[in-house]
């Protein structure tokens, strides 16, 4: 997948596939949204959002896969990533105006939505149907987050590793397992020997 040249959809169509996923949209609205927004292809390892910038913009990966992190010392730390049809940002930063805690890089060579914060304010004042989306990326971003803190505090190791297969079997394909050993919360040694179990857990 990762060597394949990736189609770059028009601005509408990716409307319209968010418009399917999450919440209708008018055709009044998604004209809209298109004027205001672009599609864009970009590489493996770009970065989206960068520590210390002022996250402004909101993206949604059309295709392709990107991963949020922190760097604490020597310590690179995954928080979450989100793959095609899902949306993500430094929600920090774009909510509340301050420079990003972490960074946004994208795993693979990725075909990514975007829109500004001033465009998306302008469009959610005139057009219910767009805040209703905006409200819902919200909420599903939220609750992923927190199932996701639940797990790290309450689930056994294993258990969070079966609980990431489940949600995305792909995973293994296409992120380092290093990225996911973070995003865990455990250490490649606990991953090799969940991964293989005949070698002892």
């Amino acid at each position: 997948m990762n060597g394949e040249r990736k189609i770059i959809p028009s601005n509408e169509e990716v409307i319209a596939s968010m418009s399917r996923l999450y919440t209708t949209l008018s055709q009044e609205c998604q004209c809209d949204i298109a004027a205001v927004s672009q599609v864009q292809m970009f590489e493996k390892s770009t970065f989206l959002v960068e520590e210390g910038q002022l996250a402004s913009t909101f993206y949604f990966i059309a295709s392709g896969a990107a991963r949020a992190y922190y760097v604490k010392g020597d310590k690179n730390i995954t928080a979450w990533f989100a793959f095609e049809h899902q949306f993500i940002n430094a929600l920090d930063s774009y909510f509340r105006n301050v420079p990003s805690p972490h960074y946004i890089e994208l795993l693979e060579q990725s075909v990514v939505w975007g829109i500004t914060k001033k465009n998306a304010i302008a469009i959610a004042k005139k057009h219910r149907d767009f805040e209703a989306l905006s409200n819902k990326i919200i909420l599903t971003t939220l609750l992923s987050l927190n199932d996701h803190v639940v797990s790290l505090r309450f689930g056994t190791a294993k258990e969070r590793y079966e609980s990431l297969l489940a949600s995305r079997p792909d995973i293994t394909n296409r992120v380092p397992l290093h990225h996911i050993a973070s995003y865990l919360g455990i250490t490649m040694e606990t991953l090799s020997r969940i991964r293989n179990p005949k070698n002892g857990i």
